[in-house]
């Protein structure tokens, strides 16, 4: 919640900065990217908060904790590096989805032992 609400002041800032109003999503470039990358790292929030919920509940607490906040550091130089330039978003990028499919493996697999294992 707290880099959601970091991600989104950052926006407002970029609109005071560039002049743009709500509802306006476009204008100058650097608000653009910093627009985007909040609205990417919100739009992949939920599927995180799943995974990691799951992972936690049915594989092991400390492995799921340990993935999430790897993956939001992962989110947040993901910010960072596509509110600098455009490239600067794709290592943080496949960073954050290589933990996604970890902690989809991981809530699996606790999903698995837990329902077919005795």
């Amino acid at each position: 919640v707290l880099f959601s609400a970091y991600f989104a002041l950052q926006v407002i800032y970029a609109r005071r900065k560039y002049k743009i109003s709500p509802p306006e999503t476009t204008g100058h470039p650097e608000f653009e990217r910093i627009f985007r990358a909040q609205a990417n790292c919100s739009e992949y929030f939920p599927i995180f908060v799943s995974l990691l919920w799951v992972a936690g509940i049915f594989f092991h607490q400390g492995v799921a904790a340990a993935c999430g906040l790897l993956y939001l550091y992962t989110r947040f130089k993901y910010f960072q590096g596509y509110t600098a330039a455009a490239q600067g978003r794709l290592e943080p990028l496949y960073a954050s989805a290589r933990l996604l499919w970890l902690l989809l493996g991981l809530a699996v697999a606790g999903l698995l032992a837990h329902f077919l294992l005795p």
